[in-house]
C-alpha cells in the first residue's frame, strides 16, 4: 500500500483525466477500501482542490477552482509539453515566447534527468525557422476561441487583404491554424454566407453578441475548406494548372494555403491556385521545377507566351 503522500498525489493524477471516476474504481487503481479514498478525497478539497461529487452515482470528478492547481504529468505527457512550449517560443502568437519560456524553464528544472535528457536531445538535432509575417494577439484568440465555444455572434473590425476596412458581424464556427496563419470561419450575418477571415486583421468589438443555434458546417473537411477559400477564392486570377509529379511531392512544396492539390493518378497532380498578378502566378509555378501544363486562365496562358519570347530574346 502506498504512503498517505504518495497516494494522495496518485489520487490526484487520476482525477486529473478528463471523466468521472467511480469510488470503486478509484479504491481498486488505489489497492485501499472505498472509506479510504472518501478521506483522501476529503483531504484533498482542504489542500484546495476543488473535487465534486458526481450526482446520482457514487463518483468523483475534479473541477475548475479558484487557482490553478499542480498539474501531474507522466514522462510522455512531459515531453509532449516540453516541445510543445519550444516550439510556442518561436510561434506566431504575439507576446507568448516570454511565458512559453518561463514555463519551460519551470518544467525543465523538475524533470527526471532521463526525461530531460529525451526533450534535450531532440532540441540539440532540431532546428527551428522563426515564424515570419503577421503575428496574433493572444487575446484575440481567446475572444475568438469563447464566441465559438458559446456560440456567440460577434462583431469585429476587419482589414481586407486589397485594403478596405469594414465591421462584420459573425457567427463563428470554428479557428483553424495552419501553422503560419490563424484563420476563423464563420457565417457573415450580412452577406449571408461562409466567410473566412484572417485573425490577425481583426479587431473584436467586446462585449458579444446574443447566441445563436450552429450551422452546419460548409464542408465536413474544414481544412479543405479553408484551403480552397484562401488560395483561390479571394483572387481576381484563378488558375487550374497540370503539374507532372507526384500528389505528395508537390505537397512539400507548395503550402495548403497557397493552392489545394488534387492527386490525378500516381505521377500527376491538379493545382488550383490563385493570385491578383499574372505574372505572380508564372513565376511561382515556374520555380517548382516540375514540368507544368496550365489549363486556365486564359490571360495566364497568354502571358506566359509573351513572358517566354521577351525571356528567349533576352538571351539570345
Amino acid at each position: 500500500m502506498l504512503e498517505t503522500s504518495a497516494r494522495l498525489l496518485r489520487l490526484l493524477g487520476l482525477l486529473q483525466t478528463p471523466r468521472d471516476w467511480a469510488g470503486a474504481e478509484l479504491a481498486q487503481r488505489l489497492e485501499v477500501d472505498v472509506r479510504t479514498v472518501r478521506r483522501d478525497i476529503q483531504k484533498l478539497r482542504d489542500l484546495g482542490y476543488p473535487v465534486h461529487a458526481v450526482p446520482g452515482a457514487a463518483g468523483y470528478r475534479l473541477g475548475a477552482g479558484t487557482k490553478l492547481p499542480p498539474l501531474l504529468l507522466d514522462e510522455e505527457e512531459a515531453v509532449a509539453v516540453a516541445i510543445g512550449l519550444r516550439t510556442a517560443a518561436s510561434g506566431t502568437v504575439t507576446g507568448i515566447e516570454e511565458t512559453s519560456l518561463r514555463a519551460l524553464a519551470k518544467l525543465e528544472q523538475v524533470l527526471p534527468s532521463r526525461v530531460r535528457h529525451r526533450v534535450n536531445l531532440l532540441h540539440s538535432v532540431t532546428v527551428t525557422v522563426p515564424a515570419t509575417g503577421p503575428t496574433v494577439d493572444p487575446d484575440v484568440l481567446t475572444v475568438l476561441a469563447a464566441a465559438c465555444r458559446q456560440h456567440e455572434r460577434i462583431r469585429f473590425d476587419y482589414h481586407s487583404h486589397d485594403g478596405t476596412d469594414s465591421v462584420r458581424d459573425i457567427e463563428p464556427h470554428r479557428l483553424v491554424h495552419t501553422g503560419r496563419r490563424w484563420y476563423l470561419v464563420g457565417w457573415d450575418t450580412d452577406r449571408r454566407d461562409w466567410r473566412t477571415y484572417r485573425v490577425d486583421r481583426t479587431r473584436p468589438r467586446i462585449p458579444t453578441g446574443p447566441r445563436f443555434t450552429p450551422r452546419q458546417a460548409p464542408d465536413v473537411d474544414l481544412a479543405g475548406y479553408l484551403a480552397r477559400g484562401v488560395s483561390t477564392a479571394p483572387y481576381r486570377y484563378q488558375a487550374r494548372i497540370t503539374l507532372y509529379t507526384p500528389a505528395e511531392t508537390a505537397a512539400e512544396r507548395i503550402p495548403p494555403t497557397v493552392g489545394v492539390i488534387e492527386a490525378i493518378d500516381p505521377h500527376t497532380c491538379l493545382l488550383h491556385t490563385g493570385s491578383n498578378s499574372l505574372d505572380e502566378i508564372a513565376v511561382y509555378v515556374a520555380l517548382f521545377g516540375f514540368r507544368f501544363q496550365i489549363h486556365q486562365p486564359p490571360e495566364l496562358i497568354t502571358h506566359i507566351r509573351d513572358l517566354a519570347t521577351r525571356l528567349t530574346d533576352a538571351v539570345r
